[in-house]
């Protein structure tokens, strides 16, 4: 598989698409952010665009080189709740956990 889903992190995904009214969530990843590539968020009604996760993610298939073996979490801390990318094949991430280097 290539990413895989911790149960929280579905869970949320889940409820944001029912407030959201959409199918799927997606993940792209883009040039861009402090380590050079930068984890895109959006929704979609289809899965055209890639390859779906159990259900609920939607995997951009540009980005599938960039995702393969990662982990998505979802954090709850004092400070906020977020999803996290746990990415074995980034060498470098920012601070706030949305931009990586490989």
């Amino acid at each position: 598989m290539i990413v895989s889903l911790t149960e929280k992190a579905k869970e949320y995904m889940t409820n944001q698409l029912v407030l959201a009214d959409k199918n799927y969530v997606l993940l792209e990843v883009k040039g861009g952010g402090c380590s050079g590539f930068k984890y895109d968020w959006t929704y979609v009604d289809d899965e055209s665009k890639g390859t779906v996760i159990d259900n609920t993610l939607v995997i951009d298939a540009m980005a599938e080189m960039f995702l393969f073996g990662c982990t998505i979490d979802y954090i709850t801390e004092l400070g906020g709740n977020y999803l996290v990318v746990k990415n074995p094949q980034a060498t470098a991430q920012c601070g706030c956990g949305e931009s990586f280097a490989i």
